[in-house]
């Protein structure tokens, strides 16, 4: 007896949502948007299932987030290449984070695979990760529970195309790297969202100890935002905060030399004025340097966790004397 099989058919691809590799200038000024942090909540797609440049049972299926950036990058990366991009819904959090915060999940995925009915519009049964949702993702309960096999592709979608001619991926595609080009993308994002606080600050310090002090927060300003990731390889230590609170010392050190230099009676104020200067934009850098840790490559949510619990009430309470001294100062010299 001749065992019969009975024929799958594939519904067409016109039914799923459509995507195309091509970027569009809406679509960069997105990014540009995203880049500063305007509108941050609105940068993310619809999950669901994406045909991309009008695939065939046979194409390969890519998974991704919902965050705008990380489906235009894959997208973007394959070009002519057809193919079906599953996006998961990660709350418009890139695949990183979202592995982190555990909304690029298995559970996420084998619900997006139940939910947008995956077997019924393709023959494969491979599912092409990013390296870095890895950490949030057992490919043997997706197997378990889907039938989908996982494979985890490089880390970089730019790769992609590389990679699918062998599905191997090379050392240099597994590497994670974290270069000054990396580094500088991060910087408008943070000017833009501190901006308004140091302006408030520059202000306040001016009224309080003159155009040092107010010079001495802007450019604590600009060392936290953007000479802390330029530097971040070579400034000491391997901890974000102490690398701060050097930086932020050494950049604001000149500011409290000139305030040294001004006429004040008694003369025990301008000291008072200098050391205010100084543990105030120190500390200011070294939370700045602190809340950069979770743009790295270099942390983990443990060390980040104790950096945290050694660190913190040490900026606070540089902070609340070098307030403390900044207004005395300012009060004693009115009297």
């Amino acid at each position: 007896m001749t065992a019969q099989t009975t024929p799958v058919s594939y519904l067409p691809h016109t039914q799923t949502l459509q995507a195309t590799s091509r970027l569009s200038w809406r679509d960069r000024l997105h990014h540009i948007q995203a880049r500063l942090g305007f509108r941050r909540e609105q940068h993310r797609i619809k999950p669901g299932l994406y045909a991309l440049n009008t695939p065939s049972p046979e194409s390969p299926i890519f998974v991704t987030s919902n965050y705008t950036l990380s489906f235009d990058a894959l997208r973007s990366a394959l070009k002519d290449q057809p193919g079906y991009l599953l996006v998961l819904d990660t709350f418009g959090i890139n695949v990183w984070c979202a592995a982190g915060k555990g909304t690029f999940s298995t559970a996420e995925l084998v619900n997006k695979i139940e939910q947008t009915s995956l077997k019924a519009y393709t023959a494969q049964r491979t599912l092409i990760l990013p390296q870095l949702g890895a950490p949030a993702v057992a490919a043997h309960e997706v197997r378990r529970q889907s039938r989908f096999k996982v494979e985890f592709g490089p880390v970089r979608a730019e790769d992609l195309s590389t990679y699918l001619k062998t599905h191997t991926a090379t050392p240099a595609m597994r590497r994670v790297r974290f270069n000054l080009l990396d580094r500088l993308v991060l910087v408008p994002v943070e000017l833009v969202h501190y901006f308004l606080p140091t302006v408030a600050a520059a202000a306040v310090s001016w009224l309080l100890a003159g155009w040092p002090a107010a010079l001495a927060a802007v450019t604590a300003y600009l060392a936290g935002t953007a000479l802390f990731p330029i530097l971040l390889p070579w400034l000491p230590s391997r901890e974000f905060s102490l690398k701060g609170f050097i930086l932020g010392t050494l950049t604001s050190l000149p500011f409290a030399l000139l305030a040294l230099g001004q006429a004040l009676t008694p003369p025990w104020l301008i000291w008072a004025r200098a050391l205010g200067i100084l543990l105030v934009a120190s500390s200011a850098v070294a939370y700045l340097g602190l809340n950069f840790t979770g743009s790295t490559t270099f942390t983990s949510p443990t060390g980040v966790q104790r950096e945290m619990t050694r660190y913190i009430r040490w900026m606070i309470g540089f902070s609340i004397a070098g307030v403390i001294l900044l207004i005395s100062q300012y009060v004693i010299g009115l009297a």
